[in-house]
């Protein structure tokens, strides 16, 4: 198959991909976004069937498209990919779907992204490719010889496939809590987590703490270290569906058991508690295997970043990354590594 080029390759179609297409069109740069999803919507193809607008953290609106009200019942995996897709009929971004890139690696010239559908030829990357299909799977011993039911968030589908049964829940983040609240519905739950879940007390306001927990996961991300969970920064909000979990007693927190036995878990103290499912809601990390090839990584493990531009490799750009997780921050770090790009290849007109 015949090498393809573009001025600009963008990873991922979701949010922040979209956020970037948006920008790129705006500044008349030649670009191309791979896609490895066969529809829009991102990861919010794949969220879990009862997760609901009212329950999700909001969807900022994509640039140039504001959204119509939400319908707070409505299923997010269903309302998100609706609103990005109406969003790529009224733009027309160049995405190819699905195509899966598989390497990102230094070429001459450029740099070339190798794909499950032929290669590209490009100046800049745009990495957009978030973090759902890189979920964080912890491992335990005896883990392989559970006899019961074993998912993580990404497998989660509803409640009704844990009813009735002992279930183990994992994990200290929003996920955990929302999971351990419509199963504790139907089930006898016990919460585990490394670390005592910190619940703030003083709300959560964007002008202050908003703003200090960016600046947080910025400082990590300019010196290189591997940045944390949101809520590791963030710490949990006493949400309404966290206030129901606590109400019926789901949210009495254990410390992580040191084994997994065929019909339950050993207790930080050695006592045996008897479980047929275990929930790992342990969150998932920037999924980046492709880029492995440009040795971005430090001996942190960390990626050390100049705002959206990789430090060390200022062709390659991470949006949805570190302090950009967040949407309303996908779509501001979408327009910053356009802005970027674009003032590198004014100064640098025969910079590849």
């Amino acid at each position: 198959m015949t090498d393809r080029s573009a001025t600009v390759v963008v990873i991922g179609g979701g949010q922040s991909g979209l956020s970037a297409a948006y920008h790129l069109r705006r500044r008349g740069l030649d670009h191309v976004v791979l896609d490895a999803e066969p529809a829009p919507g991102g990861a919010w193809r794949h969220r879990w069937e009862s997760l609901r607008m009212a329950t999700v953290n909001g969807i900022f609106d994509l640039p140039g498209l504001p959204q119509d009200p939400p319908d707070p019942a409505e299923p997010s995996r269903v309302a998100v990919p609706r609103y990005f897709a109406e969003f790529e009929r009224k733009f027309d971004p160049p995405i190819l779907r699905p195509v899966r890139v598989t390497a990102v690696r230094r070429g001459d010239p450029g740099l070339i992204v190798e794909t499950d559908r032929g290669r590209w030829t490009t100046r800049a990357v745009i990495n957009a490719t978030g973090t759902w299909t890189n979920p964080v799977r912890p491992r335990y011993p005896g883990q392989e010889s559970f006899q019961g039911l074993q998912l993580h968030t990404y497998d989660y589908v509803s409640a009704d496939q844990l009813a009735g049964r002992r279930v183990a829940v994992v994990g200290g983040g929003i996920s955990a809590l929302q999971l351990l609240e419509e199963i504790s519905r139907v089930a006898k739950t016990f919460w585990y987590t490394r670390r005592e879940p910190w619940f703030r007390t003083d709300g959560f306001q964007p002008e202050g703490a908003g703003r200090e927990t960016i600046a947080k996961v910025v400082a990590d991300v300019e010196a290189g270290r591997p940045s944390g969970s949101v809520v590791s920064y963030t710490g949990l909000a006493w949400t309404p569906y966290a206030l129901e979990a606590k109400r019926r007693g789901a949210l009495e927190r254990r410390p992580m058991f040191t084994a997994i036995e065929p019909t339950g878990v050993r207790e930080a103290d050695g006592t045996f508690t008897s479980v047929d499912a275990i929930v790992w809601a342990t969150g998932f990390k920037a999924a980046l295997s492709h880029l492995d090839p440009l040795g971005l990584r430090n001996e942190l493990g960390g990626i050390r970043m100049l705002g959206t531009q990789v430090a060390d490799e200022p062709r390659v750009h991470l949006i949805g990354f570190g302090p950009s997780q967040s949407t309303v921050g996908a779509n501001r770090a979408g327009r910053d590594a356009v802005n970027a790009i674009a003032k590198r290849l004014a100064h640098h007109p025969a910079a590849i």
